[in-house]
């Protein structure tokens, strides 16, 4: 009646040993999960992650492509100790490793954006034991110049910059001006002092004479 069957207690401790190991079991990928670009400018794919083991030497990284207009699944970035880029297709000569391990960012470069870039393209993070999890995707749309929006406030921005140094300017200018002007000033009437009391001195002077010449 007291007992506990060996089922049971195989249950308990195979219940107990997934939870020590189940939360363990899972890399978090994070992404932007949309980006747009415009046509022949660089851009950075963004991807971090989070993972309960330590970064470890058995850490890779895969960066794979599917095309917007359909097609197979293209190969784009591999890390693993240290990056591996294509040596041919689409992506040779146009990706670079641009992550930080130390901060778990596993993010590439792409250059010379082109048309034919627009698509998904895939984050997968293994850090063993953590091998399981989602992986990240990034919809990069290519565009031939940037959103209205995005224009306006790049002017706005570069304008009000602009405004900022012709004012600092004006005032740099205006502070010398004045400053000028009163040692200017100051100056002018430490020469009328001077005039006055050399004319005071000139005066006592013949007085002076004068008053010798009496006598």
């Amino acid at each position: 009646m007291y007992g506990t069957s060996p089922t049971r207690v195989f249950l308990l401790l195979l219940g107990l040993q997934l939870a020590a190991h189940g939360p363990a079991a899972a890399v978090e990928i994070y992404t932007s999960r949309v980006l747009e670009a415009v046509n022949g400018t660089d851009a950075r794919l963004k991807c971090t992650f989070s993972s309960f083991a330590p970064v470890g030497d058995a850490l890779t990284v895969t960066w794979n492509f599917r095309p917007q207009d359909g097609g197979p699944e293209q190969f784009v970035f591999y890390y693993h100790m240290d990056p591996f880029k294509p040596t041919s297709g689409r992506f040779k000569d146009r990706v670079a490793w641009d992550g930080n391990l130390e901060r778990y960012d596993v993010s590439i470069l792409l250059w010379k954006l082109q048309f034919d870039d627009n698509g998904t393209y895939t984050c997968q993070v293994k850090n063993p034991p953590d091998v399981d999890g989602l992986i990240g995707e990034i919809r990069l749309s290519v565009v031939h110049t940037a959103r209205f929006s995005e224009i306006y406030f790049l002017a706005l921005a570069i304008g009000s910059a602009c405004a900022l140094m012709v004012i600092i300017v004006i005032g740099v200018v205006l502070f010398q001006h004045f400053r000028k002007k009163r040692w200017a000033e100051e100056a002018h009437k430490v020469v009328e002092i001077q005039s006055k009391e050399e004319e005071r001195l000139n005066q006592e002077k013949k007085v002076s004479v004068y008053l010798e010449d009496i006598d």
